[in-house]
């Protein structure tokens, strides 16, 4: 089965192909950023492509009119069929703005169960603008994530310290200058039958709580310089800063969209990279069906992901082309083929 694929036509269509040609349960990833029920089109002019719904030059990109319930239903129909191709251990990231998006995930909590709801993400996708306008500025849109069921591929993505970051978080300095911070060894709640409250260097929990660990863990810490004692005889866990792989990542992502696209809303690929190597694994198969100029799709191929893309816009088939072709082979990574599917008959295109 070639996985690699390209798929030319209303999303709809390519994807009960894909239902009809064996990938029913095997996607791991998806990830859409479909129109945002802005109500106009959007256009490239002599290359470059306009950010600006309704712009009046150019020639149109795509069209973003439906709005209300009619682009409600539109959308649940495609993630109706997502759902289908998603695996049990599956994610979606839907990204989308702030004015139809609370709409779009009161839908998916009916399409995925309000319990396979993960995050509501923000991202800030912009430098502030002064525009004249009755309310704060906007310079997010969100991404909703939600997977197929409860145990989804997650590969917990870490974000380094920034030197501030250490200053606060590691304000300690030990003899040979390296940073660190302390945590108790002990955690709420009480054990009467495990090895977590037996006595530590004669010392008890406090009430009501236990030891993080058993104590034959906590002598050995001890013996390696890793427990720290207070003069009041406390002791607390020593946590070194460079031995930290960084610190968990948070619901607010700042990623900047090409502030030059060559096709409209063309996602920051940091921002995807993130996203396909927290929520997918290699050689798992990645989709995504409003695929635009490919972002999406080369950040799959450079993480050693399959991909799957769909789109009826010419112009974003022939950008998502270029930039597939564009990746260069190295030594540790075969440029790869990928299968093109036409399902609009008036375009032909040589691949």
């Amino acid at each position: 089965m070639t996985t690699n694929i390209l798929i030319h036509g209303d999303n709809i269509e390519g994807l009960n192909y894909l239902l009809d040609n064996g990938f029913r349960s095997k996607v791991d990833l998806v990830y859409i950023d479909p129109p945002y029920s802005t109500g106009g089109n959007f256009t490239i002019t002599d290359g470059r492509a306009t950010t600006i719904s309704n712009s009046k030059n150019g020639k149109i990109a795509y069209t973003d009119t439906l709005q209300g319930k009619d682009f409600i239903e539109f959308l649940r129909e495609r993630l109706l069929s997502l759902k289908e191709l998603l695996s049990e251990q599956g994610s979606i990231y839907l990204h989308i703005d702030y004015k139809i998006g609370h709409y779009v995930k009161v839908m998916m909590d009916e399409v995925f169960g309000i319990e396979n709801f993960r995050n509501d993400i923000t991202r800030i996708k912009c430098n502030p603008k002064n525009f004249d306008r009755t309310g704060y500025g906007n310079i997010k849109d969100l991404i909703l994530f939600y997977s197929k069921t409860s145990n989804p591929i997650w590969n917990e993505p870490r974000e380094k310290y920034t030197e501030k970051d250490i200053e606060k978080l590691f304000s300690k300095t030990d003899s040979n200058g390296r940073k660190y911070t302390t945590v108790p060894i002990h955690a709420p709640g009480e054990t009467e039958n495990g090895k977590s409250n037996k006595p530590f260097r004669g010392n008890l929990p406090p009430r009501g709580r236990h030891w993080r660990t058993d104590v034959e863990t906590l002598e050995q810490w001890d013996k390696d310089g890793l427990i720290e004692w207070s003069s009041t005889g406390n002791p607390r866990k020593i946590i070194y800063a460079d031995e930290r792989e960084g610190k968990r990542v948070q619901d607010i992502w700042e990623y900047k969209d090409p502030q030059y696209p060559t096709y409209p809303t063309e996602k920051n690929s940091d921002m995807l990279d993130l996203i396909i190597k927290t929520s997918s694994n290699e050689n798992s198969i990645v989709l995504d069906c409003f695929c635009g100029s490919g972002t999406t799709l080369k950040s799959a191929q450079i993480n050693n992901r399959q991909w799957i893309g769909i789109d009826q816009s010419d112009y974003a088939i022939k950008a998502t082309i270029a930039k597939i072709d564009a990746i260069e082979s190295d030594m540790f990574m075969l440029k790869q083929g990928y299968e093109f599917v036409e399902l609009k008959e008036e375009f032909h295109l040589a691949i």
